[in-house]
Formats: structure tokens, sequence, C-alpha cells
């Protein structure tokens, strides 16, 4: 009679210990890594790597998942995932953060900050070359180049975090 349960029991042994951990909401975020916030090289290899996770995924207001995503959404999401950072989810939050930075001394992870309308702002990550890492609003999470003619007339300010 023991024989029959025993490979049952097994079985739901390992589908106890194969269970998945507890929604991101119960979980810490990660620890702030120093080292990895004072290396360029470091910082820029996250960040590339952030971009071949979430390339292309459109732009949604008000988005934060691979379904969607908008510019202040995907800055928050990459500085807690790469970095253990937690920013403001909004644009005008994170503008505020760190130190201003002049566009001659940007380094890989300064937020780049445009002022796109009257009251619109958009903000990107620097990676280097003068490129940063975004989600556009019509061609989604993508690098542009901070020469382009329209980003260049709309930039407003660099910050350095933390």
């Amino acid at each position: 009679m023991l024989r029959p349960a025993l490979p049952l029991a097994l079985t739901l042994l390992l589908l106890a210990a194969c269970q998945s951990p507890p929604p991101a909401s119960d979980t810490q975020p990660p620890a702030i890594d120093q080292d990895l916030l004072a290396d360029p090289l470091l910082i820029r290899a996250q960040l590339f790597e952030q971009y071949h996770h979430w390339k292309g995924v459109p732009y949604r207001v008000g988005g934060q998942s691979r379904q969607g995503v908008d510019c202040s959404g995907f800055v928050q999401l990459t500085f807690a995932e790469r970095f253990g950072l937690d920013l403001p989810r909004d644009t005008s939050g994170q503008a505020t953060l760190g130190r201003p930075v002049s566009q001659q001394a940007l380094q890989p992870g300064d937020l780049l900050f445009f002022k796109t309308g009257y009251s619109t702002r958009h903000v990107g990550i620097y990676l280097k070359d003068r490129q940063f890492l975004h989600a556009s609003t019509s061609r989604g999470v993508i690098i542009s180049a901070l020469d382009n003619p329209y980003w260049s007339r709309h930039y407003w300010q660099a910050r350095r975090l933390p």
C-alpha cells in the first residue's frame, strides 16, 4: 500500500521545491552595487544588456512592461533592475535627482532630459559617444544620437546619479 504512494509523494516534494519565488512586490530590491556605479565600462555594459532585452518594446503612456513602456518607466525599471536604485516614476521627479552635468562631461548612466513640448518632458540614459537609450514614442526602446537635430533642439539638462 505504501509503494504506490511513494512516487506520488516524491513528485509532490519535487514540485514544491520548484515553485517560483514570491511576486516582485514581496521581494527586496537588489542591493546598490557601488563598485558597479563607479565604473563607466560596467555601467555601459549593463545598459547595453538592458537594451538587448528591451529593444523594440513599443511606447505606451504609463506602461512599464514588455507590452509597452514609457520613457520614465523605462528609466525607473532600468535603474532598479540593473543598479538597485529606486527612482521616482515620473520624469519631473527624475529631473531633480543627483547633480547637474554639462554635455561635455557626460558619462554612461547619466540621465538626459528634453523639453519636447510646452509641458512635456522626455528622459533617456546616456551610453557613450553622444548616444543614449530611451523609450521613443514612435519607435519604442531604441538608441538615439544626442546630435540628432530633434534631440539637440529639445535638450534641456543632464543629471548624474547617485
